[in-house]
């Protein structure tokens, strides 16, 4: 050993703590960014006025918080915060979007062989295989940023965006579901090789003698699939509802075919504070957040636990946050489509 097991975990501890403090450092400033200059529109912007790209002393080349969509401030914090710059600084290096033959559908693809050579390995007794897993898995995650990013260097589309209906939309629809199929299918594999207990109980011995531990019964294969199916009803759930609302509040906040009047409540809407405390729960329960931490349960060997907790609260999560959005969407198609504007912000 390279150093004590504790010592690892505090390390990893800290990172994880790090880590998170960075998301909320950058929503903070995501926040200021969207309350303090405007949204590029194209167009319809205001060329005139001071932007964020006039006082960022980041590149907007890797900075996420220069073009701010809908789709952006709905990612999950992993993707936007980490992921989406480094395959931007990745593909300065290798230029890959100027490769022909290397297309976003076969950037798709292979995602998927790296899901399923990640889910062998979850599928796996050994602890330490199970992290190379999880690992991969976030490679292959990295991968599904790569081919939105190639698709919309080559088409000259500035930050993230929805491309609804086009053929590279279903496509990495259906590898993504794919590679989630099989990461389930690993972590089921896994799960019935290594069934969990349902707990220890101490036996007391005699003075001379530890105490004798005896394991309870292991948890049965159906309760595992159920547990599992539970968590794979609540990605699907999550995925449609994400989706879903990614199509309406793009069709309602970037459509550029509006009059001065309408584009000026779409930005209203973007400033509201209410509309991004939306989003930012989306953040967290959408599909790509709620893997990341079914794969921090597995890297810390807590994939049971996990699955356990999550069971009915994750309904109970996501239906209240789709209700939130319903009321909010239903609002924001209100106030856009109004004939007279008004100065109200509570969306």
């Amino acid at each position: 050993m390279v150093c004590p097991s504790s010592h690892v975990s505090k390390l990893l501890l800290s990172v994880f703590v790090a880590v998170l403090l960075f998301y909320l450092f950058m929503d903070f400033n995501l926040y200021l960014r969207i309350q303090n200059y405007p949204i590029d529109r194209g167009a319809l912007g205001d060329n005139t006025t001071l932007t964020y790209k006039d006082v960022t002393w980041v590149t907007c080349k890797i900075n996420p918080l220069c073009d701010v969509t809908v789709k952006a401030v709905l990612l999950d914090h992993t993707n936007y915060y980490l992921f989406a710059p480094l395959v931007t600084i990745m593909d300065n290096i290798l230029e890959i979007s100027h490769i022909q033959y290397i297309t976003p559908n076969a950037i798709s693809v292979f995602h998927v062989f790296v899901a399923i050579v990640s889910a062998k390995c979850i599928s796996s007794d050994s602890l330490a295989y199970r992290r190379v897993g999880v690992l991969l898995f976030e490679v292959r995650t990295f991968l599904d940023d790569l081919d939105g990013h190639v698709a919309r260097v080559r088409k000259n589309v500035k930050g993230e965006r929805s491309e609804i209906g086009t053929t590279g939309y279903y496509v990495d629809g259906i590898c993504d579901a794919l590679g989630c199929t099989a990461l389930l299918i690993g972590t089921f594999v896994f799960l019935k090789n290594n069934p969990p207990r349902r707990g220890y109980m101490q036996l007391p011995t005699s003075s001379d003698s530890k105490d004798a531990i005896i394991y309870k019964s292991k948890i049965t294969s159906n309760k595992v699939s159920k547990k599992l199916f539970c968590f794979a009803a609540q990605l699907i759930l999550s995925s449609m509802a994400w989706n879903r609302y990614i199509a309406l509040y793009q069709d309602m906040l970037e459509r550029n075919d509006v009059s001065v009047e309408e584009f000026v409540r779409q930005n209203e809407v973007f400033k509201s504070t209410f509309f991004f405390g939306v989003t930012w729960l989306w953040r967290v329960v959408n599909v790509h957040n709620m893997l990341h931490c079914l794969l921090l349960g597995i890297f810390c060997d807590k994939l049971w636990e996990f699955l356990r907790s999550v069971q009915y609260v994750g309904f109970v999560i996501l239906l209240f946050v789709i209700g939130i959005t319903e009321v909010n969407v239903t609002e924001v198609r209100k106030f856009v489509a109004q004939k007279t504007y008004t100065n109200s912000t509570n969306f």
